[in-house]
């Protein structure tokens, strides 16, 4: 599997969280109580694996096509400030989540909008990713860039995707489990 196709993995994953998150955003809008456990760990995960595994790699595939097309470098560029931005929201989001757990008061529509705008920026990333950056790159690569890149990137372990599943997640795991038992 190339870099490439592992990155698309992580948004068919990533996707899938954000489509729990955007369920239990519409059980808050109907005034359901949260799981504000699960909610914590989503938006965690969303932003750490974010931040930690899938964009620093996003990053170096990008540095390294750079210089190959002028159109591709104004979406590699674009998406570098993305990565920034949603490094501050989801950090934002996540301590947000974290005060509200903790009885801070925070009027709930105040809660359910910075919510929606975390998943709405999110799935934007991803879809501008899987429809303008990745095809740009398919248009100006080859094998030999696909072996160099793979001899340089580290291959992440992914806590909640990966083989071993790290115990900081329970409640996602549930949440997906309900989901494909209640389809």
């Amino acid at each position: 599997m190339t870099i490439l196709e592992q990155l698309h993995q992580d948004h068919i994953n990533l996707s899938r969280l954000l489509e729990v998150l955007e369920m239990k955003i519409q059980k808050l809008k109907a005034g359901d109580s949260p799981n504000f456990q699960l909610l914590s760990e989503l938006v965690e995960y969303i932003g750490n694996y974010a931040d930690q595994f899938h964009h620093p790699r996003e990053d170096h595939m990008y540095h390294y096509f750079e210089k190959r097309e002028a159109s591709l470098d104004r979406h590699l560029h674009e998406c570098e400030r993305q990565h920034g931005d949603l490094k501050q929201l989801s950090k934002d989001v996540t301590e947000l989540v974290d005060a509200v757990m903790h009885d801070a008061v925070i009027p709930m529509n105040e809660f359910i909008e910075r919510l929606e705008n975390f998943l709405e920026r999110e799935r934007a990333h991803i879809n501008f990713e899987e429809e303008t950056i990745f095809p740009a790159i398919n248009a100006v690569s080859n094998d030999q860039d696909w072996q160099a890149l793979e001899k340089d990137l580290p291959q992440p372990s992914d806590p909640l995707f990966g083989e071993k599943q790290g115990e900081n997640y329970r409640e996602i795991y549930k949440a997906m489990l309900q989901d494909v038992n209640s389809a």
